[in-house]
């Protein structure tokens, strides 16, 4: 009786695993050099981790579970980018602006913020006009001339600008061409604002005037003290979010 050949066995892992592993390396490469190449937007991946936290679908309405607009303006990148830039160019505004008050020693006269609207510069009290008139000093137009240079560069030619004008409660005595507060109010913000397009040679179509007399006070009419806070003027220069809702 013939005895069977036996099957040689090979030693090791099969051939197939080495061709197997040489892909999974490439892949590895691959990808590696992808994301050696891209670039990380920090802000936009927090909000996307945030939307998937306990959750990978979406909300009824269509809102993510983290409503930021990062993620719920579908995470344009193109807009991420402007936003940041636009934060940035309202910094160094600041920084010009504070720099120059310092100069001038105006620190404590005008508040410069920087809030979600963009930069507000608060002219207080009498800064910019003597009581109960509407006529420019002649130190506001030094600074409203800075500030005019400030808002001709090319980071901020196309942004809107809101002047308005505030008083306090106390009543105008004996003045035929302001009968109240209104009418106060309203004449020095649209002075500004024609110093702007006459003086400055700003586009009229980025500048708007608006007059509150009393009713947006900033603290109590209470005190003296507080009517001065109350007795105001306020320049805002709009972020571009803010300008669609006011133009």
């Amino acid at each position: 009786m013939a005895k069977k050949k036996q099957q040689e066995v090979k030693m090791g892992a099969p051939e197939w695993m080495t061709t197997f592993s040489d892909m999974m390396t490439l892949l590895l490469c691959f990808f590696v050099l992808l994301f050696a190449f891209s670039s990380i937007d920090v802000q936009k991946f927090e909000a996307v981790m945030q939307s998937v936290q306990g959750s990978l679908g979406v909300l009824k309405g269509g809102k993510t579970i983290e409503t930021s607009p990062y993620v719920n303006d579908a995470l344009d990148d193109d807009k991420t980018t402007k936003q940041l830039e636009e934060l940035e160019d309202f910094k160094k505004l600041k920084e010009e602006l504070d720099a120059y008050l310092e100069r001038e020693g105006m620190k404590d006269q005008i508040l410069v913020d920087l809030n979600a609207k963009g930069l507000l510069l608060r002219f207080k009290d009498n800064v910019l006009f003597d009581s109960g008139r509407a006529e420019l000093k002649p130190i506001a137009i030094q600074t409203l001339s800075f500030l005019s240079d400030l808002l001709k560069k090319e980071e901020f030619v196309e942004k809107y600008i809101r002047v308005e004008g505030h008083t306090d409660s106390d009543p105008i005595l004996y003045s035929k061409k302001f009968p109240t507060n209104w009418e106060l109010s309203v004449t020095r913000s649209s002075n500004v604002v024609r110093y702007f397009i006459e003086g400055a040679e700003l586009d009229p179509g980025r500048l708007s005037a608006s007059g509150y007399s009393e009713y947006h006070p900033v603290a109590p009419n209470d005190t003296l003290e507080n009517k001065g806070k109350n007795r105001r003027v306020d320049i805002v220069i709009l972020r571009s979010d803010f300008s669609k809702s006011y133009y």
